[in-house]
């Protein structure tokens, strides 16, 4: 209450102010490192918004590493998310999205909520998926105070995206003393771990015990975590939630038929009618954010050598991966809600049978035993789940339990009224206010979660799993069953309604899949990103190792 607001109130109203209002909580201050924050607090968990973890990438810092942070003098305000990083306005309705918060290139910071008595807790950092293009650390859906509160100090970051965070570039390499461009957006997020493991501590946290996690492009992030030098030793988990273990673009040089990461630079370069990089970083960063998706260009990460060595699926053939134990999975409707990923179906059954034998040769027996033709929509909604996400999940469970790592497998498979209703059972991205226990603050298309006691208990034991996998490297919730290990019979545990253990989800789809993607890198010239099923160009011929 400010000294105007208390003239105007007459003596009788302010007294019973006095008397009735609760008493002030003292702001939470903490001296980090890093420098002084004040927060706020909530039902015993604190929280501290918009904490910058690195210096605004503005003028001759776009499209460089990131830089340290800015000294601060006093406290400063945490009380605030900062800024998204930019991105492009939504092109129509979507369940995920937000009404787009304040945008800036000044967007590199970070949140923190921690349990008020914490001390040595172990951390979570979470980074938002959004295919490298959107989405923000402080979407309500990704609210750490559920997970905080069961003892752990929850992190989200924000990151660069689109074409201002991955962008690629011949002027770009050669102004770099490693001679490299592009992942700009992923050293970002090493860059946000380094300022973890100097200030956690100030927090509650233990520099010690940190689990990096995301879901979508943020799992995407992990796996690229797990295989970048610079980011050894500043995580001991991992979660990834629906990640995808896709091909990507050599910084220079055709590799398994990906345009080279500098040429796509260049050409986006040249539609954007930029002349040379002085005119490239002269444009409003706005702009670019806006107008580079229209050109074609697509974010991705770059093999260059430095912060990406190789393909993502041959560093983990090769054990490179940080050995970490692993919580990983994907959902039954993955790709329900990513229709746009479905390659035009065939005019019917025929067509189909003839499309997948011409793609998949001496394969094409089993992919059609297991999504038949006789149901076309399902079978393809199907393949594309399996070959992304269910593949890739699998792959890193297997890997890690390799290495003698935990390894938890978990498959998603819930639905609820309005989600039935509109044909999106356990979409990408369903199982996330689960995770964060944030039902109540989806985004205002997203299908209505009922207030029932089947949603919260599911919300309470995946909230429990997810913690104490931070907290121990073992998922365990109260009054649910035990999570075997993966290296247990192919061990999972099905989130359906209530979670149930199993074993041996989809006997023979990952080993398929495996096959397909063996035979395009073994051929070297042939991506094994969306060209699934009818999409499948021919494959090669069974080669040395392969299937």
């Amino acid at each position: 209450m400010n000294a105007r607001t208390i003239r105007r109130l007459s003596l009788p109203v302010l007294a019973a102010v006095v008397l009735f209002s609760a008493p002030a909580a003292a702001v939470p201050l903490v001296a980090a490192p890093a420098g002084t924050v004040t927060g706020s607090e909530a039902k015993g968990v604190r929280v501290f918004k918009g904490i910058p973890y690195a210096a605004p990438p503005v003028g001759k810092l776009r499209w460089a590493p990131p830089q340290p942070a800015l000294a601060w003098d006093g406290a400063r305000d945490a009380t605030r998310f900062g800024a998204a990083c930019l991105q492009p306005k939504p092109r129509g309705p979507s369940i995920y999205g937000w009404d787009l918060p304040a945008m800036s290139e000044d967007c590199l910071s970070l949140n923190i909520w921690a349990p008020e008595d914490a001390a040595n807790a172990p951390v979570f950092v979470w980074i938002h998926g959004g295919a490298l293009t959107s989405g923000s650390g402080g979407d309500p859906l990704y609210d750490g105070s559920a997970l905080a509160a069961r003892g752990i100090v929850v992190v989200s970051i924000n990151y660069r995206l689109g074409a201002l965070g991955w962008l690629a570039h011949p002027a770009l390499s050669a102004e770099s003393v490693d001679g490299v461009s592009g992942n700009y957006g992923l050293l970002d997020q090493i860059a946000a771990l380094q300022w973890v493991k100097r200030n956690i501590g100030a927090f509650g946290g233990s520099a010690g015990n940190v689990t990096i996690a995301g879901e979508s492009a943020g799992a995407l992030s992990v796996m690229y975590l797990m295989t970048a030098p610079q980011a050894r030793g500043l995580f001991h988990k991992a979660v990834a939630q629906s990640a995808y273990m896709v091909s990507a673009p050599a910084l220079r040089g055709a590799l398994n038929g990906m345009v080279p990461a500098e040429t796509q630079g260049a050409d986006l370069a040249a539609k954007l009618g930029a002349a040379d990089l002085a005119a490239l970083r002269a444009m409003p960063a706005e702009e670019i954010a806006e107008k580079a998706p229209a050109t074609g260009y697509f974010p991705f990460p770059v093999i260059d050598g430095q912060v990406v060595p190789r393909q993502l699926v041959d560093s983990f053939d090769r054990n490179e991966q940080a050995a970490v134990p692993i919580l990983a999975g994907f959902n039954a409707g993955e790709i329900r809600s990513l229709r746009f990923l479905l390659p035009k179906p065939p005019a019917g059954v025929a067509a189909y049978e003839a499309a997948v034998r011409t793609g998949y040769g001496d394969l094409a027996g089993a992919f059609l035993a297991r999504y038949p033709a006789k149901a076309i929509e399902e079978s393809m909604l199907a393949a594309t789940r399996d070959a992304m996400y269910g593949w890739t999940s699998e792959r890193l469970v297997s890997n890690q339990a390799a290495l003698g790592q935990g390894a938890y497998y978990y498959y998603f498979d819930h639905g609820y009224p309005a989600m039935q209703e509109w044909n999106l059972h356990a979409f990408h991205a369903a199982e996330l206010p689960y995770v964060f226990g944030t039902a109540g603050r989806t985004p205002p298309l997203w299908p209505k979660i009922p207030d029932s006691l089947t949603e919260r208990k599911l919300a309470g034991a995946m909230g429990d799993y997810w913690a104490s996998f931070a907290a121990t490297g073992i998922p365990r919730a109260k009054d649910a069953p035990d999570w075997p290990s993966y290296a247990d019979g192919r061990g999972y545990l099905h989130f359906a309604g209530a979670p149930r253990a199993g074993r041996n989800l989809f006997p023979g789809a990952a080993a398929l899949h495996e096959a397909v993607v063996c035979r395009r890198r073994a051929a070297g010239d042939i991506p094994w990103n969306w060209n699934v099923g009818v999409a499948s160009p021919p494959l090669p011929p069974k080669a040395e190792g392969c299937q």
